[in-house]
């Protein structure tokens, strides 16, 4: 349970989400993430930082640069954590049971 809520703090972070999400595209270095969010180099690598430390991306070193990559083991291990959560039948749950029965 404590190992869920460590999860939920760290994707608590709109910038942390933006970041997964740009890197679900390709591998990108500190630059390009801090030019396509709009934030400092340094804010980019305390993210990272935290991001990798919980084993959401892996870095790999080419050249000068540092390229940043999604581990999907942990993205799925967080979605097998979400799913297993929200069983609960709540509209977002039901909604898709319903579009299935559908056929949708």
């Amino acid at each position: 349970m404590k190992q869920d809520a460590e999860l939920f703090k760290i994707l608590s972070v709109d910038k942390r989400i933006e970041i997964i999400e740009l890197l679900k595209r390709e591998p990108m270095n500190v630059n390009s993430l801090a030019d396509k969010l709009g934030i400092s180099q340094s804010a980019v690598s305390q993210h990272l930082r935290v991001l990798k430390g919980a084993g959401f991306v892996d870095d790999e070193r080419r050249g000068y640069h540092v390229f940043y990559t999604l581990n999907e083991e942990t993205l799925e291990t967080c979605r097998q954590r979400l799913n297993r959560i929200c069983t609960c039948g709540c509209p977002g749950t039901r909604r898709k049971e319903e579009l299935q029965g559908k056929g949708v």
